[in-house]
């Protein structure tokens, strides 16, 4: 007899609102992606639109405006995660972007660093040129040659990289000397592994503290 009663309760029973359980999960959801501290009274309107229809379910009984109430949370919600979501793809393209700087300055502090220790190089090289030449004087004891005039600028060709015009004779004679070239002209190379056909480039020759 007791079964026969428990199949006739479960039968009779009537099912939920059919957008409860969905409301539900929806409030939990935007719970977990931060809405209560991103959009406090936005999160809270949908919860109190909740709880009326658990209220209007449980005390009045009455399922139909309950389930208005569950939908109505439902709409509210869709609405906010979507907000969510556009926040988080801003906030992604953000952190791309600043990546891509923070990449940028990178690079472009260490060809300047490769620029100050090609400089040391160079006045190294100068240095012990000059040493050189004044030896080679003194042993001939006659009158020296002008040096030639280094140029003090160079137009780009067709093809032609920094490390290769670094590495002519007339400018450094040493190709890994090239950020001497880029820093001084940084003006106009945004990319030292881009050059223009015609473009004229500084060559620096005179350095602080270099006499």
């Amino acid at each position: 007899m007791a079964w026969c009663c428990l199949l006739v309760s479960c039968a009779t029973q009537a099912p939920p609102p059919p957008w409860r359980l969905q409301t539900m999960t929806l409030v939990d959801e935007l719970s977990l992606q931060d809405a209560p501290r991103q959009f406090p009274a936005e999160y809270r309107n949908i919860v109190e639109t909740f709880e009326h229809g658990e209220a209007v379910l449980h005390v009045q009984k009455n399922d139909k405006q309950a389930n208005a109430y569950y939908l109505l949370a439902l709409e509210k919600g869709d609405l906010l995660k979507a907000e969510l979501l556009r926040l988080k793809r801003q906030a992604d393209e953000e952190a791309r972007r600043q990546a891509v700087e923070r990449a940028v300055r990178a690079e472009e502090e260490r060809f300047l660093r490769e620029a100050a220790q090609a400089e040391e190089r160079l006045q190294e090289q100068n240095r012990l040129k000059a040493a050189a030449e004044a030896a080679a004087a003194k042993v001939k004891a006659a009158p020296r040659e002008a040096p030639p005039q280094l140029p003090a600028t160079y137009t780009v060709r067709r093809g032609e990289t920094l490390p290769q015009i670094a590495g002519r004779t007339e400018i450094y004679n040493d190709a890994s000397l090239w950020p001497l070239i880029y820093r001084a002209n940084r003006d106009q190379i945004r990319d030292p592994k881009r050059l223009w056909p015609g473009q004229v480039l500084v060559i620096p020759r005179r350095y602080p503290g270099k006499k």
